[in-house]
C-alpha cells in the first residue's frame, strides 16, 4: 500500500470521464514493485511505476488489476467508492488460538511502547 504505515488497504486509483455524466468509474489497483513490501520515505512511488497503467489506459479492459464499476452500483452503494477488486480473492486464514494470543501480546507491546513515546514527548 502506498500508505503505509498508515493503512495497510490497497491503494486504488479511480478514473472519471470530464464532461459527461459519469456511466462507470474505472478502478486501477496500483500494485507494489517486485520484491518490494511497502514504501517509505526512501522507498518512494516512482513514476516508471504508472508505464502500466498508461499502456492499460490505451486499450482498457478488466483484468486482475482493473475493473469497472456501473453508476446504478455506486448510487445503491450509496455512493461509497470503497468497492473491492472483484478479482481478487481475500485470503483466509485461521489462527490458532496460541497464534492469536501472540499476535495480541505483539500489539500490547507495540501500543505499550508508543504510548511511553506519548508520554516522554508530552512532558
Amino acid at each position: 500500500s502506498v500508505f503505509q504505515p498508515y493503512a495497510t488497504v490497497a491503494t486504488n486509483l479511480l478514473f472519471f470521464d470530464k464532461g459527461k455524466p459519469t456511466k462507470q468509474i474505472w478502478y486501477w489497483e496500483h500494485q507494489l514493485p517486485e520484491g518490494q513490501k511497502s514504501y517509505s520515505k526512501t522507498k518512494t512511488i516512482r513514476v516508471e511505476e504508472f508505464d502500466v497503467l498508461k499502456k492499460w489506459w490505451k486499450k482498457r479492459t478488466e483484468n486482475e488489476q482493473a475493473w469497472k464499476v456501473d453508476i446504478k452500483t455506486i448510487e445503491e452503494n450509496g455512493y461509497n467508492l470503497d468497492i473491492k477488486n472483484p478479482f481478487k480473492k481475500e485470503e483466509e486464514h485461521e489462527y490458532t488460538s496460541a497464534e492469536l494470543l501472540e499476535k495480541l501480546h505483539i500489539s500490547f507491546q507495540k501500543s505499550s511502547e508508543l504510548l511511553e513515546q506519548l508520554k516522554s514527548a508530552v512532558k
